[in-house]
Protein backbone atom coordinates (compact mmCIF):
# COMPACT_ATOMS: atom_id res chain seq x y z
CA UNK A 1 0.00 0.00 0.00
CA UNK A 2 1.46 3.60 -0.68
CA UNK A 3 0.85 6.46 0.92
CA UNK A 4 -0.35 9.92 -0.29
CA UNK A 5 1.30 13.53 0.41
CA UNK A 6 -0.74 14.31 3.67
CA UNK A 7 -0.45 10.80 5.01
CA UNK A 8 -3.56 9.19 3.83
CA UNK A 9 -3.64 5.76 2.69
CA UNK A 10 -3.58 5.58 -1.15
CA UNK A 11 -4.33 1.98 -3.20
CA UNK A 12 -5.14 1.40 -6.29
CA UNK A 13 -8.21 0.52 -5.41
CA UNK A 14 -11.72 2.12 -3.95
CA UNK A 15 -14.84 3.91 -3.94
CA UNK A 16 -15.11 6.16 -7.07
CA UNK A 17 -14.94 9.43 -4.89
CA UNK A 18 -11.91 8.88 -2.77
CA UNK A 19 -10.11 7.93 -6.11
CA UNK A 20 -10.78 11.37 -7.59
CA UNK A 21 -9.98 13.22 -4.55
CA UNK A 22 -7.31 11.33 -4.86
CA UNK A 23 -6.21 12.59 -7.77
CA UNK A 24 -7.23 16.15 -6.78
CA UNK A 25 -4.96 15.72 -4.11
CA UNK A 26 -2.01 15.41 -6.65
CA UNK A 27 -2.11 18.63 -7.32
CA UNK A 28 -0.39 21.26 -4.63
CA UNK A 29 1.48 24.48 -5.00
CA UNK A 30 4.94 23.26 -6.86
CA UNK A 31 3.05 20.88 -9.16
CA UNK A 32 0.03 22.91 -10.68
CA UNK A 33 0.16 21.30 -14.10
CA UNK A 34 0.51 17.18 -14.01
CA UNK A 35 0.86 15.03 -16.68
CA UNK A 36 -1.26 11.35 -16.92
CA UNK A 37 1.07 9.75 -15.56
CA UNK A 38 2.67 12.39 -12.66
CA UNK A 39 -1.36 11.68 -11.35
CA UNK A 40 -1.52 8.56 -11.60
CA UNK A 41 2.26 8.02 -9.71
CA UNK A 42 1.09 10.39 -7.53
CA UNK A 43 -1.99 9.24 -6.62
CA UNK A 44 -0.96 5.60 -7.08
CA UNK A 45 -3.43 4.34 -9.46
CA UNK A 46 -2.98 2.48 -12.80
CA UNK A 47 -3.11 4.49 -15.40
CA UNK A 48 -5.83 3.68 -17.58
CA UNK A 49 -8.15 4.07 -14.19
CA UNK A 50 -6.64 7.80 -13.95
CA UNK A 51 -7.25 8.50 -17.30
CA UNK A 52 -11.42 7.47 -16.83
CA UNK A 53 -11.58 9.30 -14.21
CA UNK A 54 -9.66 12.38 -15.42
CA UNK A 55 -11.84 12.05 -18.08
CA UNK A 56 -14.81 12.46 -15.64
CA UNK A 57 -13.68 15.45 -13.90
CA UNK A 58 -12.76 17.23 -16.84
CA UNK A 59 -16.13 16.99 -17.92
CA UNK A 60 -17.28 18.14 -14.76
CA UNK A 61 -15.20 20.96 -14.84
CA UNK A 62 -13.01 20.28 -11.54
CA UNK A 63 -9.45 19.95 -13.73
CA UNK A 64 -9.00 21.09 -17.40
CA UNK A 65 -6.64 19.44 -20.07
CA UNK A 66 -4.22 21.98 -21.91
CA UNK A 67 -3.46 22.05 -25.48
CA UNK A 68 0.02 20.54 -24.21
CA UNK A 69 -1.58 17.81 -22.62
CA UNK A 70 -1.03 19.19 -19.24
CA UNK A 71 -3.97 18.96 -16.29
CA UNK A 72 -4.82 21.94 -13.84
CA UNK A 73 -7.09 22.23 -11.41
CA UNK A 74 -10.25 23.47 -13.11
CA UNK A 75 -12.75 26.77 -12.50
CA UNK A 76 -15.96 25.10 -10.97
CA UNK A 77 -13.45 24.01 -8.09
CA UNK A 78 -12.82 27.57 -7.35
CA UNK A 79 -16.51 28.35 -7.69
CA UNK A 80 -16.77 25.29 -4.95
CA UNK A 81 -14.57 27.14 -3.07
CA UNK A 82 -15.97 30.94 -3.08
CA UNK A 83 -18.77 29.02 -1.06
CA UNK A 84 -16.57 28.21 2.22
CA UNK A 85 -17.36 30.49 4.64
CA UNK A 86 -13.67 29.96 6.46
CA UNK A 87 -12.17 30.74 3.61
CA UNK A 88 -13.95 33.73 1.28
CA UNK A 89 -16.46 34.83 3.89
CA UNK A 90 -13.45 34.94 6.30
CA UNK A 91 -11.45 36.89 3.94
CA UNK A 92 -14.29 38.87 2.37
CA UNK A 93 -14.76 40.10 6.01
CA UNK A 94 -11.00 40.69 6.94
CA UNK A 95 -9.68 42.01 3.49
CA UNK A 96 -10.80 45.55 4.83
CA UNK A 97 -8.41 45.75 8.01
CA UNK A 98 -6.37 43.28 6.59
CA UNK A 99 -5.67 46.49 4.18
CA UNK A 100 -5.57 49.08 6.15
CA UNK A 101 -2.82 47.15 8.16
CA UNK A 102 -0.81 46.81 4.98
CA UNK A 103 -0.84 50.69 4.33
CA UNK A 104 -0.26 51.70 8.04
CA UNK A 105 2.98 49.24 7.98
CA UNK A 106 4.02 48.46 4.81
CA UNK A 107 4.77 45.21 5.64
CA UNK A 108 3.55 41.35 5.04
CA UNK A 109 0.16 40.88 6.28
CA UNK A 110 -1.09 37.35 6.67
CA UNK A 111 -4.73 35.99 7.03
CA UNK A 112 -4.95 32.11 8.18
CA UNK A 113 -6.93 28.99 9.24
CA UNK A 114 -6.61 26.05 11.02
CA UNK A 115 -7.18 22.95 8.98
CA UNK A 116 -6.31 19.47 11.34
CA UNK A 117 -2.92 19.79 12.44
CA UNK A 118 -1.92 22.22 9.65
CA UNK A 119 -3.04 25.73 8.99
CA UNK A 120 -3.39 27.27 5.20
CA UNK A 121 -3.57 30.64 4.43
CA UNK A 122 -6.57 32.59 3.25
CA UNK A 123 -4.99 36.08 2.30
CA UNK A 124 -1.42 37.53 2.29
CA UNK A 125 -0.47 41.36 1.38
CA UNK A 126 2.60 42.53 0.66
CA UNK A 127 4.29 45.86 -0.33
CA UNK A 128 7.08 45.71 -2.73
CA UNK A 129 9.83 46.44 -0.09
CA UNK A 130 8.64 43.86 2.69
CA UNK A 131 10.73 41.37 3.66
CA UNK A 132 10.71 38.04 1.27
CA UNK A 133 8.36 35.41 2.71
CA UNK A 134 8.12 31.52 2.11
CA UNK A 135 3.96 31.63 1.93
CA UNK A 136 1.71 31.83 -0.55
CA UNK A 137 -2.46 32.14 -0.53
CA UNK A 138 -3.66 28.66 -0.39
CA UNK A 139 -0.30 27.31 0.97
CA UNK A 140 -0.14 24.59 4.31
CA UNK A 141 2.37 25.14 6.81
CA UNK A 142 3.02 23.80 10.20
CA UNK A 143 1.11 25.33 12.67
CA UNK A 144 4.24 25.39 15.22
CA UNK A 145 6.68 27.88 13.59
CA UNK A 146 4.31 31.19 12.22
CA UNK A 147 2.60 33.74 14.27
CA UNK A 148 -0.77 32.82 13.12
CA UNK A 149 0.29 29.04 13.24
CA UNK A 150 1.10 29.53 17.18
CA UNK A 151 -1.96 31.77 17.67
CA UNK A 152 -4.24 28.63 16.40
CA UNK A 153 -2.33 25.91 17.60
CA UNK A 154 -2.38 28.12 21.26
CA UNK A 155 -6.33 27.68 20.75
CA UNK A 156 -6.78 24.31 19.40
CA UNK A 157 -8.78 21.47 21.23
CA UNK A 158 -6.38 19.48 23.44
CA UNK A 159 -5.78 16.71 21.29
CA UNK A 160 -4.62 18.38 18.49
CA UNK A 161 -2.06 20.30 20.41
CA UNK A 162 -1.21 16.74 21.54
CA UNK A 163 -0.91 15.11 18.35
CA UNK A 164 1.15 18.10 16.92
CA UNK A 165 3.41 18.01 20.24
CA UNK A 166 4.07 14.43 19.76
CA UNK A 167 4.91 14.35 16.23
CA UNK A 168 7.59 15.34 14.51
CA UNK A 169 8.35 19.07 14.46
CA UNK A 170 9.51 20.72 11.01
CA UNK A 171 12.82 22.86 11.66
CA UNK A 172 13.39 25.72 9.18
CA UNK A 173 16.17 27.46 10.58
CA UNK A 174 18.14 27.52 13.48
CA UNK A 175 16.17 29.49 15.87
CA UNK A 176 13.15 27.39 14.98
CA UNK A 177 12.16 25.78 18.26
CA UNK A 178 11.19 22.08 18.05
CA UNK A 179 11.18 21.35 21.93
CA UNK A 180 7.79 20.07 23.20
CA UNK A 181 8.03 21.37 26.36
CA UNK A 182 9.34 25.10 25.31
CA UNK A 183 6.45 25.13 22.86
CA UNK A 184 3.88 24.38 24.92
CA UNK A 185 5.35 27.43 27.34
CA UNK A 186 5.00 29.82 24.30
CA UNK A 187 0.67 28.30 24.07
CA UNK A 188 0.38 29.51 27.57
CA UNK A 189 2.01 32.90 26.81
CA UNK A 190 0.10 33.48 23.48
CA UNK A 191 -3.58 32.50 25.55
CA UNK A 192 -2.00 34.61 28.60
CA UNK A 193 -1.04 37.67 26.49
CA UNK A 194 -3.28 37.79 23.63
CA UNK A 195 -0.52 37.18 20.54
CA UNK A 196 2.19 35.36 19.33
CA UNK A 197 5.70 36.10 18.78
CA UNK A 198 7.96 34.15 15.89
CA UNK A 199 11.50 35.18 16.07
CA UNK A 200 13.30 34.04 12.54
CA UNK A 201 11.70 30.36 13.10
CA UNK A 202 10.29 30.37 9.03
CA UNK A 203 13.59 32.59 7.99
CA UNK A 204 16.39 33.99 9.89
CA UNK A 205 15.62 38.01 8.51
CA UNK A 206 11.88 38.09 9.84
CA UNK A 207 10.06 38.65 13.12
CA UNK A 208 6.25 37.66 12.91
CA UNK A 209 3.12 38.67 15.56
CA UNK A 210 0.14 37.00 15.34
CA UNK A 211 -3.49 37.37 17.32
CA UNK A 212 -6.54 35.36 17.21
CA UNK A 213 -9.64 36.49 15.13
CA UNK A 214 -13.12 35.31 17.24
CA UNK A 215 -16.27 34.27 15.90
CA UNK A 216 -19.47 35.65 17.66
CA UNK A 217 -19.17 32.84 20.00
CA UNK A 218 -15.63 33.80 21.08
CA UNK A 219 -14.12 30.52 19.96
CA UNK A 220 -10.68 31.22 17.50
CA UNK A 221 -11.62 30.76 14.15
CA UNK A 222 -8.67 32.31 11.95
CA UNK A 223 -5.45 34.86 12.68
CA UNK A 224 -3.83 37.94 11.51
CA UNK A 225 -0.25 38.45 11.17
CA UNK A 226 2.59 40.90 10.30
CA UNK A 227 5.71 39.92 9.33
CA UNK A 228 8.53 42.52 9.31
CA UNK A 229 12.21 42.02 8.97
CA UNK A 230 14.13 41.01 11.99
CA UNK A 231 15.40 44.09 13.84
CA UNK A 232 13.39 46.61 12.13
CA UNK A 233 11.03 46.92 15.37
CA UNK A 234 10.33 44.78 18.28
CA UNK A 235 7.22 42.43 19.22
CA UNK A 236 5.63 44.19 21.44
CA UNK A 237 5.60 47.16 19.11
CA UNK A 238 3.83 45.26 16.50
CA UNK A 239 1.30 43.49 18.45
CA UNK A 240 -0.71 46.59 19.42
CA UNK A 241 -1.66 47.10 15.39
CA UNK A 242 -2.26 43.77 15.06
CA UNK A 243 -4.53 42.78 18.02
CA UNK A 244 -6.19 45.83 16.81
CA UNK A 245 -6.79 44.82 13.14
CA UNK A 246 -8.14 41.17 15.08
CA UNK A 247 -10.08 42.55 17.49
CA UNK A 248 -12.20 44.25 14.20
CA UNK A 249 -12.20 41.61 12.00
CA UNK A 250 -13.52 39.80 15.00
CA UNK A 251 -16.12 42.08 15.55
CA UNK A 252 -16.57 42.18 11.49
CA UNK A 253 -17.50 38.59 11.60
CA UNK A 254 -19.95 38.73 14.39
CA UNK A 255 -22.21 41.81 12.61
Amino acid sequence: MSVSRRGRPAGPTGPVIGRALRLLDAFDADRRELTLSDLARRAGMPLSTTHRLMQELCAWGAVERGTDGLYRIGLRLWELGSLAPRGPGLREAALPFLDDLSRITRENVQLAVREGTELVFVERIASSDAVPVLTRVGDRFALTATGVGLVLLAHAPAEVQEEVLGGPIARYTAKTVTDPARLRRMLADVRSNGFSISDRQVTMDALSVGAPIRDRQGEVVAAVSLVVRHGSTTAHALARLVRTSAQAISRALSN
